[in-house]
């Protein structure tokens, strides 16, 4: 059984308390079908969401089968699904594999079969098993819904919360999704809380619960619902809740309740009696039935089964991305090739001069001017090609991470309540962008090299490429870890890149007075001063003469950069761990 007592979830509004649930109580036995309805803002996501565990109530206490979620804990992942508005599928996925995903990642099987008996179950359970093989994208918004439902019933969960389900379907679709959680709250004793704005078929419901203000108006029967508010029909129920302040309506219920809770009772015990409720045997004290139930508790899988899911599906994903695929392939031969455009220029050799002994004065001088012009036109073609690598590697760097996780936000935030773990989730992420950041650094490195053979360690060039790449990747996941938004994380991103060239200092020395506390920020000038001091000494020197920027050691360059890639995965994990559902 779940039982709210005196339950309130509070906020702060201009400085004062406003409880958008205020003092809820109610009792919902297992086997129970329930509609949650009420006018707009009156508290029904806010009432689901606090009995998910996600908005912390505020005071009174919440009960399943006689334990305290409030002083014990919350419910087990596998013990509750959560199935919100939006989808929780990713559109590159067919409908089995999705389910299959959702399994894996929530459900430790007994090996393949158990696993793919668990998958064939449910899919037969939600009508999906015709459209297995049709991919998500594709799907009606009845079938996304039903997906929906598929992808939390693969744990079997004792209490199934849906948030809007039937919003924005059809009649027809709508009253199959109805039907749909009416049998399943049939079986296993399981408890379904279904929040609609609709009031159409509400004789499929055991109970409706009537919120108005956050306060509870009405918790009983169908067929008495209009009775209580005195209309002729349930269209009538919300003009009606406006003719009286919600604190009468709750009043008022408190004084007719156990009336009307002894009419559920009597309905239930009905279908018992006729077979039409599937009750769990501890329903009946059952001892030894009790303990094969404790036995057959769903176990989560470890760390590196749901790494290794994710893992897979993120690239599963990516490959069926045509145009992410195509812009990464575009970007890969590209960007290159607009950085071999200026290799020419990098390729004169630099003259030295010579101090001819039987040469002029006027002859020395006209040599040594040519001397450096060439120092200075191949120093600065040098300098800016490894600017130009350094900054087009960042830009792919943003590009990678910028959306990686602020773009499926509500997935992630619903698997996480599933049970996923966010290391699990960030590991997959920095493995599967650590692959995209060898490869475009790598290939960038080796590209350029064709055309302009780097003057001094290429080997410290390439790994200089890698690790700017890899800092600025870090950097974005980590803003797109913390934003809520993909639109918000992809614009601060760009703003990052965009800064990193003019406060380089590669082009143009910043003022003393900046410089100190812009540039440990700043990851091209490491990556660009690491590189720079790879090269030889005549090329050092050269470039030493076209710009007053100072260079900083090969190994703080190192140092610096590993820095930066740290503080980015810091942030993610910072970003990953806390809860940032929307409200």
């Amino acid at each position: 059984m779940l039982e709210l007592k005196d339950v309130c979830f509070t906020i702060q509004k201009d400085g004062d308390p406003l409880n958008l649930i205020d003092r809820a109580s109610l009792k919902i036995p297992r086997g129970h079908f329930m509609a949650i309805v009420g006018p707009s803002g009156c508290g029904k996501t806010t009432l689901l969401k606090t009995i998910a565990g996600l908005n912390p109530e505020s005071d009174g206490s919440l009960w399943w089968n006689g334990r305290n979620l409030s002083e014990e804990g919350d419910l087990e992942p596998w013990e509750i699904g959560y199935v919100p508005q939006f989808s929780i599928a990713y559109d590159q996925l067919s409908v089995d594999e999705s389910v299959e995903a959702a399994t894996r990642l929530r459900v430790k099987t007994k090996g393949a079969t158990d696993l793919d008996d668990r998958i064939d179950k449910v899919l037969e359970e939600t009508g999906l098993a015709p459209i297995a093989d049709r991919q998500v994208s594709v799907l009606s918004g009845g079938q996304k819904r039903r997906l929906g439902l598929a992808m939390e019933l693969v744990s079997r969960p004792k209490l199934l919360l849906c948030d809007e389900v039937t919003s924005g379907l059809d009649p027809r679709s709508e009253h199959e999704i109805v039907n749909l959680l009416h049998d399943i709250s049939r079986r296993e004793g399981r408890i379904v809380l279904s929040v609609t704005h609709s009031l159409a078929h509400l004789e499929l419901y055991d109970s409706i619960l009537v919120l108005h203000e956050g306060r509870v108006a009405y918790h009983g029967t169908p067929e008495q619902l209009t009775h209580y508010f005195s209309v002729d029909h349930t269209e009538l129920v919300y003009p009606q809740l406006a003719k009286q302040a919600a604190e009468k309506w709750h009043s008022s219920w408190l004084k007719h309740s156990g009336t009307y809770y002894e009419k559920l009772e009597h309905n239930r015990q009905n279908l018992v009696n006729q077979g039409l409720l599937e009750l769990p045997a501890d329903e009946f004290k059952d001892p030894e039935k009790e303990v094969i139930a404790k036995e057959d508790e769903i176990r989560a899988p470890g760390l590196i089964s749901q790494f290794n899911t994710l893992l897979g599906r993120r690239m599963r994903i990516f490959f069926r991305d045509r145009g992410q695929v195509f812009l990464q392939l575009a970007i890969l031969i590209c960007f290159p090739i607009l950085v071999v455009l200026f290799s020419p220029r990098a390729n004169e050799n630099m003259r030295k001069f010579t101090d001819g002994s039987g040469a002029t004065l006027q002859q020395k001088m006209e040599e040594r001017a040519g001397v450096q012009a060439d120092r200075l036109k191949v120093g600065s073609a040098v300098s800016g090609i490894i600017m130009f690598q350094v900054v087009l590697l960042s830009l792919m760097g943003s590009n990678n991470a910028a959306r990686e996780i602020a773009g499926e936000r509500q997935i992630f935030e619903k698997e996480k309540f599933g049970g996923v773990s966010p290391v699990a989730y960030l590991m997959s992420k920095v493995v599967f962008l650590a692959g995209l950041i060898l490869i475009q650094s790598l290939w960038m490195a080796g590209f350029v090299e064709l055309f302009w053979s780097f003057k001094g360690s290429f080997a410290d060039h390439a790994i200089f490429l890698v690790l700017v790449n890899a800092a600025m990747t870090s950097i974005c996941l980590g803003i797109s870890s913390l934003m809520r938004t993909a639109e918000k994380a992809s614009l601060l991103s760009v703003y990052l890149v965009g800064f990193q060239l003019p406060l380089s200092g590669a082009v143009l020395a910043l003022p003393e007075a900046v410089e100190p506390i812009t540039r440990p920020f700043i990851s091209a000038y490491w990556a660009w001063s690491g590189s720079v001091k790879s090269l030889s000494s005549d090329y050092i020197s050269a470039l030493s003469s076209i710009s007053e920027t100072q260079l900083s050691s090969v190994n703080l360059c190192f140092f610096i950069l590993l820095i930066h890639i740290m503080i980015g995965l810091v942030a993610s994990w910072i970003g990953t761990s806390r809860p940032q559902w929307e409200h």
